[in-house]
C-alpha cells in the first residue's frame, strides 16, 4: 500500500503572539536556540535555504513554497523530498497554537512509517524547544542532547 496521502501532525500552545512564533521560525538568529545550527538565510519565498546541525555533521536544504506572514509556511526538503507546512492561530490572549504538518513520504507504508515516527518526534522537540526558548528564554539543547554520541545512522 502506498502512503503518499499519510500526514504527521505536530502542534503546541505557545503564550507568545503569532508574529513572534511564525519569526522565531524564518529567522535562522531565533531558531538557531532550538532546532539548527546554522542557516544561509531567512525563510524568504521561493528561497532555497541551507539548515545544518553541525554537532551531527549533517545539513540538508529546503525550498520555501509558500510565505503567509503571521499565518503559513510551506517549505520542501530536498534529500527526503517531503512537504512541510507550519500554521500559527491566535488562540485565547496572546497565545498561538503552532502546528506542523508533514507529508508526502516516498515508499510503501512500512517503509514510511518509522520515517513518519521520527519526523512526529523530531517536531514535538522542536516545538518544546521553541515554548522553552519564547516562554522563558531557556535553550534546552533538545536536538542536540537527543544523540549525545552522534548521530545514528
Amino acid at each position: 500500500m502506498e502512503a503518499n496521502n499519510f500526514v504527521v501532525v505536530s502542534q503546541m500552545l505557545i503564550h507568545r503572539s503569532v508574529p513572534d512564533c511564525f519569526e522565531a521560525f524564518i529567522n535562522p538568529e531565533i531558531t538557531t536556540k532550538f532546532w539548527f545550527t546554522k542557516s544561509s538565510g531567512r525563510l524568504e519565498l521561493g528561497k532555497k535555504i541551507r539548515w545544518d546541525w553541525e554537532m551531527f555533521g549533517v545539513g540538508d536544504s529546503l525550498t520555501v513554497k509558500e510565505l503567509e506572514e503571521n499565518r503559513r509556511i510551506l517549505v520542501e526538503w530536498d534529500s527526503d523530498p517531503t512537504t512541510v507546512e507550519w500554521s500559527f492561530e491566535t488562540i485565547g490572549d496572546g497565545a498561538t497554537l503552532v502546528k506542523i504538518s508533514n507529508w508526502g513520504f516516498p515508499g510503501i507504508c512500512d517503509n514510511v512509517l518509522p520515517k513518519a515516527v521520527d519526523a512526529k518526534g523530531g517536531y514535538i522537540m522542536v516545538l518544546a524547544g521553541l515554548k522553552a526558548w519564547l516562554e522563558h528564554g531557556i535553550e534546552l539543547n533538545l536536538v542536540r542532547d537527543q544523540f549525545p554520541n552522534g548521530c545514528p545512522t
